[in-house]
């Protein structure tokens, strides 16, 4: 559609040639999905120091919080994540797009992952019906005032789908446990989508940064799981501890005394509470002087921990419920 206030050119969405799940070629099945009656040997003993602060944060009531990347998802951590949940060990869970869409796509055909290599050679990257489908279902729950993990997690659960049993997305929404969705426009597939409503996306997921803002506010002897995200978690949780730090200062609260930890790959070296120099690639590793360092410098405890997501969750995991 043209607009004669703008001096620039669109792209029409609705060109765009959209194909059933059904004839995209998977990477991934519910096969990866992991046991959770199956427990590691800890071979860290920091895991279960981690463990331990997450079990007291459940007793004192405060918040216990992880924002994941979309690997975790594709690893096969699901049933592990949920199985926590129902444990309380997790009062909120954070997602990137990307981890939304793995969750659903997982509920709704038990697989998930197209080849980039593949179908961006030949314009079909991103551009499956079924997926699409959460730009309607974020837009309707949106206009009910939901948020945009909870419009998912509900429309899960109430049209029973398939595979519902691995969603965190609809275990949060049987749980009462927020599962917010951050997203930036443009970075998700189904941003490519005609149906793509960028205000009622954009709606859902500030609802959700409020709702996260607000489970950060009571992080006071809780507990930050950063796992994988290398920027949409640290720059959320910047932004939501600023925010409740503020109002928490006006009511005589303090929101310092408590634990974050980070899971990648990135080879930091010697980790301590003291920033690189910027003239060190590590500095711009926004997780290390975010969470590791700026935020808890003043009374908290941050923890590293590197390794593939298929090792080290399950340590945490086997840790938290004392059977490793």
């Amino acid at each position: 559609m043209e607009n004669e206030n703008t001096r620039y050119t669109r792209f029409q969405r609705e060109k765009l040639k959209i194909k059933p799940l059904s004839e995209r070629d998977n990477l991934l099945d519910l096969s990866v999905m992991a046991d959770p009656d199956r427990f590691a040997k800890i071979e860290d003993s920091r895991y279960r120091d981690l463990a331990d602060r997450l079990w007291a944060a459940k007793e004192k009531g405060t918040s216990s919080l992880l924002l994941m990347g979309a690997h975790l998802i594709r690893a096969g951590m699901s049933p592990l994540v949920i199985r926590m949940m129902e444990e309380g060990l997790f009062t909120h869970i954070g997602f990137n797009g990307a981890c939304a869409i793995h969750d659903f796509e997982f509920a709704l055909i038990g697989e998930t992952t197209e080849s980039v290599p593949r179908y961006i050679q030949t314009g079909e990257f991103g551009l499956w019906e079924e997926t699409g489908r959460l730009n309607d279902i974020v837009r309707n729950g949106s206009g009910l005032g939901l948020g945009f993990g909870e419009c998912i997690g509900k429309y899960i659960l109430e049209k029973n789908l398939e595979n519902a049993k691995y969603s965190i997305l609809a275990a949060g929404y049987r749980l009462g446990i927020p599962v917010t969705v951050h997203i930036g426009l443009g970075y998700d597939i189904i941003h490519e989508h005609p149906n793509c409503d960028g205000a009622a996306l954009g709606k859902a997921s500030m609802d959700d940064f409020l709702i996260l803002a607000e489970s950060v506010s009571n992080l006071e002897s809780g507990v930050f799981l950063n796992y994988g995200t290398a920027v949409m978690g640290p720059e959320v949780y910047l932004k939501a501890l600023s925010m409740a730090r503020n109002v928490a200062l006006q009511e005589n609260r303090e929101i310092k005394h408590f634990t974050t930890a980070v899971f990648d790959l990135a080879d930091l070296g010697e980790v301590s509470d003291t920033e690189p120099e910027k003239s060190e690639a590590k500095y711009y590793f926004r997780p290390l002087k975010t969470i590791l360092i700026r935020t808890v410098k003043d009374g908290g405890e941050g923890f590293y921990f590197r390794g593939d997501h298929k090792y080290t969750f399950p340590q945490l995991y086997s840790a938290s419920l004392g059977r490793g």
